[in-house]
């Protein structure tokens, strides 16, 4: 018996629609990732006269040769390692303390703390009043200034105290707490190893966050040692920057441009390059976590 459901017209149309959609789409999406990589490689006066498309053309290590000779390259990648992995762990223990209790029910007063919580989301004191926090905090020109004023994303505590409430059951909970389960021991050995797809979620937003920090770093931080990458890149970038006014020969002048064009391409890979590379390792649970921890309720 031919088990097959015979599609009509009609469906086959709009099938195809959907492909040619999606083709569009993927390819408005990924060439412009393509162009960056592969403009990246080619040469300055391949750059500056367009003849890049979509393969390099002229091969060259021109760019990255100028950015891995800064001093600071190196010392910028470490700090922004221990900006990402020291922050995201401190971030992921303060949502998961702070979503557990609000998800659960027998929890008295949780609704006096959504509330606090919703309100930081919505009023701020703002940049001064932050700043003068910072200070008298004693953290300007420290690592902490990176992480201790970003150590808890309500966002994201509202999205796991969501997944908790969907995906572990009160009779769970009843279940492990005749058998004498504490609360501690019921929530580090049961829901966290249940909750792997929303911790992946959480772990890859604040990581991100961290890792493309560059505002926060601007304000807080005068050493240069404790530049995060995207700061010292930035400055990269400014000191490539020329006055047309200063340099009379044109060939020169054509040849730094091209640099400064070069130069760009190679920094948003350098600096993008770590969180592709992760990324495929957490999409399966990014999409499950995002999917159960944001749309059920």
């Amino acid at each position: 018996m031919n088990s097959n459901i015979r599609e009509s017209k009609g469906d086959r149309i709009f099938l195809i629609c959907n492909y040619v959609f999606l083709c569009i789409l993927l390819i408005a999406v990924l060439y412009p990732l393509i162009y960056v990589l592969s403009a990246s490689f080619s040469s300055t006066k391949a750059v500056t006269s367009g003849r890049v498309w979509l393969w390099p053309v002229d091969f060259s290590l021109t760019a990255y040769k100028e950015v891995f000779n800064y001093a600071l390259i190196w010392k910028g990648y470490a700090n922004s390692i221990f900006y990402t992995v020291v922050g995201t762990l401190i971030n992921i223990a303060l949502t998961i303390m702070a979503a557990y209790p609000l998800s659960r029910k027998d929890f008295k007063g949780k609704n006096l703390f959504m509330l606090l919580f919703v309100f930081t989301m919505i009023f701020n004191g703002g940049l001064i009043p932050t700043y003068l926090l910072v200070k008298d905090l004693g953290m300007l020109d420290t690592r902490w200034a990176l992480i201790i004023p970003n150590a808890m994303s309500v966002f994201n505590v509202i999205i796991t105290r969501t997944y908790f409430k969907t995906t572990i059951p009160d009779e769970l909970l009843e279940s492990a707490q005749l058998d004498g389960c504490t609360d501690m021991k019921f929530l580090t050995r049961i829901v966290l190893p249940l909750s792997g797809p929303i911790i992946a979620v959480i772990a890859l937003f604040y990581a991100v966050g961290h890792w493309n920090e560059y505002f926060d770093a601007l304000i807080y931080l005068r050493d240069q040692n404790l530049f995060p990458l995207q700061l010292i890149l930035k400055n990269i970038l400014a000191q490539s920057e020329i006055d047309p006014s200063m340099i009379g020969d044109i060939a020169m002048l054509q040849s730094r441009i091209g640099l400064t064009e070069l130069l760009k391409y190679a920094l948003i890979v350098v600096s993008s390059l770590p969180v592709l590379i992760i990324y495929p390792f957490v999409q399966r649970h990014f999409v499950k976590g995002v999917m159960i921890g944001s749309l059920k309720e």
